[in-house]
């Protein structure tokens, strides 16, 4: 049995990005006893296999200048490597246990479809979509291009390729999309997974408007993987991808659906909002496998939901933070000790508010390293975090000050020039560190919040606590901890907030680092 129901209490939808293989005492020992003979003896077949492909890919287009490159492959160097890498592909997949593909429906041609839309996406195994779409072109990192066999591949699929790392690189793969998705049968069909990551499958993700950008018809195509045992899912947590491998092939086979479903014409409306057309699309595809659509994204190596323009973790920062300090046997008043250094560091114009690992050791009084590594891996990429996202979130969720005071004191920490007013970059960097994760689009709350093109801090106040959108962001992620899902806060004034009990907060709490908040 699989466990993929761990979701905060704010998830309206089942949490898509962790799954976990529960085997019973029975299926355990039969894996054990099937995957000790099947396991090496599979992976030694793919990857004998993939060696074979490897010089015959590269052979493709050998000889060819930069120039013929950037063509599509026609001729005798077409008709006679295309059918040997599709053989050679499909029985990589035979190898690991994909004995049959079901498949349903009709494949559109290119002139009907120029680019296939395939969810969910599961894992790494889901590349055998590529068989029966004929090796269909993909977009792909380009930092994959320097693996082993997969290099070699990617060059012969002429796939599209982006660095995630690089704007420059991204322009030029969406100006070669477009390209190529309107070239009336120039280049060969592609092939996208538009929620961009791996899921469990239990709801789709927002799509991702590459694939729509041109307005050209596309054809959906649904992945189902109908066995006893779901153990393709390789996701954000849970079954690591090794395991994924050994779980699956230790089945003696296992089952894969491709479902291809009717053309999807787009109206010019669609045509001219590409992310309409793409949230039409996935909701259709939700339809079809019968679980939700979401809005739910990965950001950053991070799945948030979105509200408004905001990102919001579907697992917060600041609690999972809370939680570790919590089991290191860091009570309330060292937590408050723990803040009130922090906004001294964060004010300090001799270090700001950037930190090591190290020193997050000392201003939160942690023992160990690891603690304080796996807190900045909460908020960072790298060794060093921004204090102010640890801070600003974290504060909003102990209850210490009311979410006026705390928002002032963000406000003003932001407002560096002291105009009484934030720039549209600036809100991105408080709401950032008020929801512990970083804020790409706040243009939407910024028009709400501003006024002859200012965004005071009163007016940002108002916006968050009476907007319906923005409101619901103050009472299901800024509140404090043990007010649950049940307080809501009505009103915020003279430093107090009103929950819907009549209760009162004092904005001057009892704590040391409140004066600064005031």
């Amino acid at each position: 049995m699989e466990k993929s129901d761990c979701h905060s209490a704010t998830q309206e939808y089942p949490h898509p990005f962790i799954h976990e293989v529960k085997l019973s005492r029975t299926q355990r020992i039969r894996g054990i006893i099937l995957g000790s003979i099947l396991f090496p003896l599979r992976v030694t077949l793919a990857a004998l296999f993939f060696l074979i492909m490897w010089p015959i890919a590269r052979l493709r287009l050998a000889g060819l200048s930069e120039e013929e490159r950037s063509r599509p492959v026609t001729g005798w160097r077409r008709w006679l490597f295309h059918p040997i890498i599709l053989l050679l592909s499909r029985a990589v997949f035979f190898s690991l246990g994909f004995l049959w593909v079901k498949v349903k429906g009709r494949r559109a041609d290119l002139k009907e479809a120029p680019v296939l839309v395939v969810a969910p996406h599961s894992g790494y195994l889901d590349m055998l979509v590529l068989c029966p779409t004929q090796l269909a072109t993909v977009v792909s990192r380009s930092e994959n291009t320097s693996l082993p066999v997969i290099g070699a591949l990617l060059e012969f699929n002429q796939s599209v390729l982006v660095s995630r790392k690089d704007p420059e690189s991204r322009k030029k793969a969406v100006a070669q999309l477009n390209e190529r998705l309107t070239s009336k049968g120039y280049w060969p069909q592609m092939l996208m997974f538009p929620e961009g990551t791996t899921t469990n499958g239990h709801a789709l993700l927002k799509f991702k408007p590459g694939a729509f950008l041109a307005g050209v018809p596309v054809q959906p195509v649904v992945l189902r993987y109908p066995n006893k045992l779901d153990t393709i899912r390789w996701t954000y947590k849970g079954t690591t991808w090794i395991e994924a491998l050994w779980h699956t092939t230790s089945q003696l086979y296992t089952n894969m659906t491709v479902e291809f479903l009717p053309v999807y014409n787009p109206s010019q409306e669609e045509k001219n909002d590409p992310n309409l057309y793409a949230d039409n699309v996935q909701k259709l595809m939700a339809k079809a496998l019968g679980v939700p659509a979401t809005d739910y994204v990965m950001e950053g190596r991070v799945p948030v939901s979105k509200l408004g323009g905001l990102s919001l973790p579907l697992e917060s920062p600041a609690r999972e933070t809370l939680s570790l300090l919590r089991r290191n046997g860091v009570g309330a008043h060292k937590i408050e000790a723990m803040l009130e250094r922090m906004i001294n560091r964060c004010e300090s114009d001799a270090h700001g508010s950037k930190a090591s690992v190290e020193e997050l050791i000392s201003i939160l009084a942690l023992t160990d390293k690891q603690t304080a590594d796996r807190i900045c891996g909460l908020y960072s990429k790298d060794e060093t975090v921004d204090l102010r996202q640890i801070f600003f979130s974290v504060s909003a969720l102990t209850g210490f000050v009311s979410f006026k005071s705390l928002l002032h004191a963000a406000f003003t920490m932001f407002d560096r020039e002291s105009r009484g007013s934030l720039s549209a970059e600036e809100l991105s960097h408080l709401m950032g560190a008020l929801l512990g994760v970083p804020q790409h689009n706040t243009a939407e709350l910024y028009a709400e919040a501003s006024s002859q093109g200012q965004l005071t801090e009163e007016n940002l106040l108002r916006v968050l606590t009476t907007h319906p959108t923005y409101q619901k962001v103050v009472n299901e992620y800024l509140q404090p901890e043990e007010a649950g899902s049940q307080l809501s806060f009505t009103s915020l004034s003279n430093g107090k907030a009103v929950n819907n009990n009549g209760n009162m907060h004092n904005g001057n709490g009892p704590v040391l680092y409140s004066k600064k908040l005031e």
